[in-house]
């Protein structure tokens, strides 16, 4: 049971994949309702009928939950409740607080041009505001399309304290009268999401600041409704890229499918998500969902945009991949390793691989691919041509793989034996001048997972092939 009388919601638009700035709206939807004890729903705005879908409904539930974000109530869909809305409307027109519209958008964007061009204010110029009912009926019977718009205030302003960004206030006079009901039927976002806020008693609004001027409307539209209250709001700064515009795909990936795919872990996802817009009073950032919920306050968002810097989140995800048990981390790098290697996939040697390799990754993915070199046929192993380029020219490199090749057929077969440092320092050489060349030999490339102990994976005797096989390539 709730703690509180906090009811928050989650109101994403089934036009695409979840993306980041959509997450993480969700994510302070979610946080802010787990610390104060409060309802989070979860509410699809599908009032665009036309560009919604099934398949996005879905999508967003099962990003959600794998990002680690349960919902309260829902998923409702707007879309199951249009009655509501156009009643609503139809109460509006009645009081006179809407009227029917029969320009069409082609009409309207040709007078809004002129008059942006004569330095006139945009926006709709109240064509069909004062029409008689003589005119109106002779327009429906003229097959006319019918829309309905609200009647916005004449003179004052509309104000609201936003938590974030504190008073907001803009003039009647510059929000001309707008859309509620499209001339097809269906109600406009505006509508819908003042009678579901209404209807839900929803506390706090928290969402993102490209959103903010909409929220004039809305609260006109409660008004007109008969609600003299309104909820808490709370725009979020924008996520921009690293040229501080507002995050898109020019910038990597935007979508939460994206970063899955990648090899990012939703622990880690999360966690930075949360660090966008906000930060703890003790400056931890690497931290649970629990940990964030305890320490969350709507009262510390920032109003300046947020910069996503995917080099911080490779550093959160590496120190999360390092968090997880080697059991765990083996399971969340299975599905990627199958893709991969499919039937070469070898589990022994996968939990051999992930357990060198997880103090360096910074994905799954790239932990993934770095195994390569042990599930590849002998037959399909090669040296990348650009690692190996740049150590081929090294000097002494045809002594430096003997001495190697002479080492592993003697030593003993554990990680400490294979150890080479001791061979190279023989020859008077610098582990960091000669090992690259070892890397390449054994691993395909310059550098890798840990050395000696992918080495000790691989076996003595497709190491001493390898090794072998780029003496070859030396002439050696």
């Amino acid at each position: 049971m709730p703690e509180s009388n906090v009811r928050v919601r989650f109101s994403p638009a089934p036009t695409g994949f979840l993306h980041v700035g959509g997450a993480r709206t969700a994510l302070f939807n979610w946080l802010f309702a787990r610390s104060a004890g409060g309802v989070l729903i979860l509410r699809i705005e599908d009032t665009d009928v036309a560009r919604s879908r099934q398949e996005w409904v879905d999508g967003i539930q099962e990003t959600l939950t794998w990002l680690g974000l349960g919902w309260d109530e829902g998923p409702v869909l707007q879309s199951d409740r249009f009655e509501l809305y156009l009643a609503a409307a139809d109460q509006m027109l009645a009081e006179g607080l809407a009227y029917e519209c029969f320009c069409t958008e082609e009409e309207s964007k040709e007078r809004n041009d002129a008059a942006v061009a004569a330095g006139r204010p945009p926006g709709y110029d109240g064509h069909c505001r004062n029409l008689s009912e003589a005119e109106r009926v002779a327009l429906r019977d003229a097959g006319r399309p019918l829309s309905l718009r609200f009647r916005t205030p004449d003179i004052g302003s509309s104000e609201f304290v936003d938590v974030v960004r504190g008073p907001v206030s803009v003039e009647w006079s510059t929000i001309s009268d707008f859309v509620i009901v499209r001339s097809d039927g269906t109600p406009i976002f505006f509508l819908a999401n003042a009678v579901d806020d209404l209807e839900m008693g929803i506390t706090h609004v928290v969402r993102g600041e490209d959103l903010l001027d909409s929220t004039h409307r809305v609260l006109a539209l409660r008004r007109a409704m008969g609600s003299l209250d309104a909820p808490t709001y709370a725009h979020l700064p924008l996520i921009v890229g690293e040229d501080r515009a507002k995050l898109s795909k020019r910038h990597g990936a935007v979508s939460l499918e994206d970063f899955r795919d990648r090899g990012y872990l939703p622990e880690a996802l999360l966690n930075y998500l949360a660090l966008l817009g906000w930060a703890p009073d003790e400056g931890k950032e690497v931290m649970d969902a629990e940990e964030i919920a305890r320490e969350f306050d709507l009262d510390r968002v920032t109003h300046s945009a947020a910069y996503f810097d995917h080099q911080k989140l490779e550093w959160v995800n590496g120190e999360w991949i390092r968090r997880l048990s080697l059991e765990t981390l083996v399971e969340r790098v299975l599905p990627y390793a199958e893709t991969l290697y499919g039937s070469e996939l070898d589990k022994e040697l996968l939990l051999g691989a992930v357990r060198i390799g997880q103090e360096r990754a910074t994905t799954l993915v790239q932990l993934a691919e770095q195994m390569d070199f042990l599930f590849l046929p002998a037959a399909d192993f090669v040296i990348n041509p650009d690692s190996w380029e740049r150590v081929s020219s090294a000097e002494g490199l045809v002594e430096i793989l003997g001495a190697v090749l002479s080492h592993l057929e003697k030593c003993e077969w554990s990680v400490e034996d294979i150890d080479l440092r001791p061979a190279l320092e023989a020859l008077g050489v610098k582990p960091r001048k000669g090992l690259p060349a070892v890397y390449a030999a054994i691993e395909g490339r310059h550098a890798g997972l840990p050395l000696f102990d992918s080495i000790h994976l691989l076996g003595r005797d497709e190491s001493l092939r390898r090794v072998s096989a780029a003496l070859s390539l030396l002439g050696g």
